[in-house]
């Protein structure tokens, strides 16, 4: 099932069409998605459990204005986005999420795609790298997030991006970043900025504008 929905949306003056899609999962699930921008160097953004595809518009924005295509979704149990396990995502295959908006822009003509994911939609997006093959990803950036599986099967190059004293009720979430980070195959980086902000909350924050410096330099690195 697929359907498209097409707005403008004004970037630098100029008119850049917004598709909203559907596609499905591989266990029977369906997606909504927004698609900004054009061309065969695509992103995907995957948001954390307190927000949703349109968290991420300023930073599709910025993506698009660097000459990407950008598709942020709702992962099942968001929005109008449905599937197996939803009603408790911390349990629920949605890593199977992240595979289905790659596989849609694969099959939307895409020759490359990098992923994006913050806090829950981070480890679901670096489980999805570990389940896949080789080069069908080619960069993956955690925004305060590593693998709930084994960093050692990562498959791309992969920058961990996260608040020194970022915590929650478990303690400082830094231990456990650093800890996969030392595990991941080279190519790698683990950027630690100031402050306590988690996640996508370090783009509302006076680390925003550097958070997103990195992962744009990180992208467009040969």
């Amino acid at each position: 099932m697929l359907a498209a929905l097409f707005t403008l949306t004004l970037i630098g003056g100029t008119a850049r069409a917004q598709q909203a899609v559907t596609f499905p999962t591989s266990d029977g699930g369906l997606i909504h998605a927004d698609v900004y921008g054009a061309g065969g160097r695509a992103v995907v953004l995957a948001h954390g459990g307190r927000f949703n595809k349109d968290s991420w518009r300023d930073q599709a924005m910025a993506l698009v204005a660097a000459h990407y295509r950008v598709l942020a979704f709702d992962f099942r149990g968001i929005g109008q986005s449905r599937g197996p396990g939803q009603s408790d995502l911390e349990t629920a295959p949605l890593q199977l999420d992240v595979l289905a908006a790659i596989d849609y822009l694969r099959r939307n003509g895409a020759g490359s795609i990098d992923v994006i994911g913050a806090s829950m939609g981070g480890s679901a997006a670096a489980d999805a790298v570990i389940a896949s093959p080789p080069g069908l990803v080619r960069r993956l950036v955690l925004l305060g997030a590593a693998p709930d599986g084994p960093a050692a099967q990562l498959k791309c190059p992969t920058l961990f991006i996260v608040a020194r004293d970022d915590a929650n009720d478990d303690g400082p979430r830094l231990p456990g970043i650093r800890a996969q980070y030392e595990k991941a195959p080279q190519p790698k980086r683990l950027v630690i900025v100031d402050g306590t902000a988690h996640a996508q909350f370090l783009f509302r924050t006076d680390q925003g504008a550097r958070v997103l410096e990195e992962i744009m330099d990180f992208l467009q690195a040969d």
